[in-house]
């Protein structure tokens, strides 16, 4: 059993939309085959992964270090204790070979990319849902595929207006999410004030409005509209500062009393735990939005787990970025708090499979075999063609 080809295509994922620090005019990601000699109804077992959404492609890092690194392992080096099954960790440690430590930014979404195929690979070789298998490998033994999703958007586009807004925020509650969130910093102030107070106006009760900064602000900023938004009862109040800014963080948090949330743009478990020593975060409260798909994939985010119970922290605090199917099993099997979705962004590479429905903000997951990429046609047809 082995590991015979990983193949690599870089896609366009271009939207005119843009947050308050980046536009999507040119964004790509990385789609990736694992594929291994292992035959299953006539076919050979083949995992797929991408790399969320904000990151662009990863294919020159993936074709020189990591790919040839996986290729070139000994035989049976990287299989696990029964030779039956690919072993994840080994993997992971093969590909971060003669790698120095740090670094973070510059290869963690393209071993991220590369991690989630082969967890979508062996968990198809075991034939059972990543879910499963995670539940019962480092969870409580029983996966629980009722998971809860948000609904990202709200970013700036031209000529949208308020009316656009609304338009949108009313068209992911009328699909059943419950919490629904929107970009700010990307205008003034009040006009953002304008904004915010609109979406909450339409809000029915038992549903909620979260806000995301996308990093943009300074202390200054940050603690202002801090103020300005205390007044109102929203779900989050996301990445007020630059990511590995944590003392603006931590400063932050002693002026503003409300949940906040942060981590998408932290890449390792280290940084992941400066965020909980030196951000002020609490857990109470606050939310944890790592995002396996960017920071080095599952076998990181397990370090990431256990670095987080070793500091009190719950996995219910953990409501992971990206929209992803990945994210998605790991919730289900390890007791995450949730994952973002995008209902009608980025696709076909968000979303779920198809006949999933969302209902008063939860998701049942089907029990398909590895993350389930197959059971959702569009995406599906993309992953497929990488090997035709």
């Amino acid at each position: 059993m082995k590991i015979i080809d990983i193949i690599e295509s870089t896609r366009p994922i271009k939207s005119d939309i843009r947050n308050a620090y980046i536009d999507f005019s040119k964004m790509t990601l990385s789609l990736v085959a694992v594929v291994t000699d292992v035959v299953r109804d006539g076919k050979p077992v083949i995992g797929y992964g991408f790399n969320s959404n904000g990151r662009y492609g990863q294919g020159q890092l993936i074709r020189e270090r990591f790919r040839p690194r996986v290729l070139e392992a000994e035989a049976g080096a990287l299989l696990d204790e029964t030779g039956n099954n690919l072993d994840p960790h080994k993997i992971w440690a093969c590909m971060m070979s003669n790698e120095k430590p740090g670094g973070h930014g510059e290869r963690s979404v393209a071993v991220g990319t590369l991690d989630m195929a082969i967890w979508d690979a062996t968990a198809k070789i075991a034939g059972q849902p990543l879910h499963d298998m995670l539940a019962q490998r480092y969870g409580n033994g029983v996966a629980n595929p009722k998971v809860f999703v948000y609904a990202a958007g709200g970013y700036y586009h031209p000529g949208k207006g308020i009316p656009g807004l609304l338009g949108e925020m009313q068209s992911y509650l009328d699909r059943g999410y419950s919490v629904v969130k929107m970009k700010i910093g990307g205008a003034p102030l009040a006009e953002d004030m304008q904004r915010i107070e609109a979406v909450l106006k339409m809000l029915q009760p038992g549903q909620q409005l979260a806000v995301d900064a996308n990093g943009r602000f300074d202390l200054a900023t940050a603690v202002a509209y801090g103020k300005a938004m205390a007044q109102y009862p929203l779900f989050w109040y996301e990445e007020a500062g630059d990511p590995l800014d944590y003392e603006l963080q931590a400063r932050l948090g002693e002026s503003y009393t409300g949940p906040m949330a942060t981590g998408e743009n932290l890449f390792s478990m280290q940084d992941a735990r400066n965020l909980i020593r030196y951000g002020g975060m609490h857990k109470d409260r606050d939310w944890l939005q790592f995002d396996c798909a960017l920071s080095y994939g599952l076998v990181e985010y397990l370090r990431t787990l256990d670095m987080l119970k070793d500091y009190g922290w719950s996995p219910s605090r953990c409501v992971p970025h990206g929209g992803h199917q990945m994210s998605l099993a790991i919730a289900a099997g390890l007791g995450l708090g949730g994952n973002e979705s995008y209902p009608d962004l980025f696709q076909p590479y968000g979303g779920f499979p198809d006949g999933v429905k969302v209902e008063n903000g939860y998701v049942t997951l089907p029990p398909l075999p590895g993350i389930g990429f197959e059971g959702k046609a569009d995406l599906y047809a993309e992953m497929k063609a990488l090997t035709a």
